[in-house]
């Protein structure tokens, strides 16, 4: 009777533990289902943006939180961006990730919010320094690379690396577009004194003010060699002038970032290149950076997510591949 009772008490125990274990992870689980990280993008139409999110959800299903996408529908939309980011704060949100539309414009209302929640930021900076920390392209780095990528074009083409070029930025005052402008032009004039930029001009966020402004630019100077567009937006308007008039052999285009028609420009001869980041990544390590942020975790106060030259040549390699064919779905 006694060997029954003390049987008895030990699967009574070893129930109770087991349901005090049960419970004890409870919480943590519970943690996890109750955080929310909103993301807020530049352009929820883009594709480039598209990927972005992407990450972010994958992140969020992997990591058990719930991420709001957020954004307006243009990147000109500056004073949408910092509603949406005033009301996304209003409730008070584990943290939350931003790619700033506008630097200036953003640097107050990122000031705060981070009085209120964390703030991680992606892509695009804010003269702001409330961010917890900071993921991005080194985008002065990936204006270099757009001036080596169009040297080398221009080589391929005619055996010298020299005439005349043009840069083409979306739109003024954003701050990853102005560090590639800065990029592009300072490795022009140090590593490459034959090229002369004779238009740097400024759209306004639209493909099809980049398809006129080239336009302009072909009518208004045969003799034109060369082009950066700046970004997706860009490459597109651009590309389509290139594709229109018939000058992939005889303008070499570098584009920044990447979709199914900057690609296909690509393959066609249209583009000559295409600077690409990791969105993917932006949008993944910018929700997992900011959970551990939101749980005192130490974290890297920049991060650098990479840039590389796509080509003809080499958009076929496995890592370049999977750059500008994401899964955003």
């Amino acid at each position: 009777m006694k060997i029954a009772k003390s049987l008895l008490s030990r699967r009574m125990f070893t129930g109770l533990a087991g349901a005090a274990m049960i419970a004890a992870a409870l919480p943590t689980a519970s943690f996890a289902a109750d955080v929310t990280i909103p993301i807020i993008v530049k352009d929820t139409t883009s594709f480039y943006w598209q990927i972005v999110l992407a990450g972010a959800r994958a992140a969020g299903k992997d990591l058990g939180v719930n991420v709001p996408e957020l954004g307006a529908q243009s990147e000109a939309d500056i004073n949408g961006q910092i509603s949406i980011l005033e009301n996304a704060v209003a409730n008070k949100p584990a943290a939350v990730v931003i790619a700033p539309t506008e630097r200036k414009a953003l640097g107050k209302p990122v000031d705060e919010a981070a009085k209120i929640v964390p703030i991680i930021g992606i892509d695009s900076a804010a003269d702001s320094k409330a961010f917890s920390s900071f993921l991005t392209t080194d985008n002065t780095q990936g204006g270099r690379i757009a001036a080596d990528g169009l040297a080398a074009a221009l080589k391929e083409m005619s055996g010298k690396v020299e005439g005349k070029v043009a840069i083409i930025t979306n739109l003024p005052g954003v701050g990853s577009l102005d560090q590639r402008r800065e990029g592009f032009l300072d490795q022009v004039k140090t590593k490459y004194p034959g090229l002369q930029v004779i238009a740097d001009k400024y759209a306004d966020g639209q493909a099809t003010t980049g398809l006129n402004m080239m336009t302009d630019l072909i009518t208004a100077n045969p003799d034109l060699v060369g082009v950066f567009a700046s970004n997706l937006i860009m490459a597109q308007g651009v590309g389509q002038a290139i594709a229109e008039n018939k000058l992939g052999d005889k303008i070499k285009v570098i584009g920044f970032d990447s979709d199914d028609k900057t690609v296909g420009f690509l393959k066609q001869g249209v583009l000559a290149g295409l600077v690409v980041q990791d969105p993917y990544r932006m949008g993944y390590d910018g929700v997992k950076t900011a959970l551990a942020v939101s749980k005192g975790e130490k974290v890297e106060a920049n991060v650098d997510t990479g840039a590389n030259l796509v080509t003809k040549a080499n958009m076929s390699d496995p890592k370049i591949d999977a750059l500008i064919n994401p899964k955003v779905k």
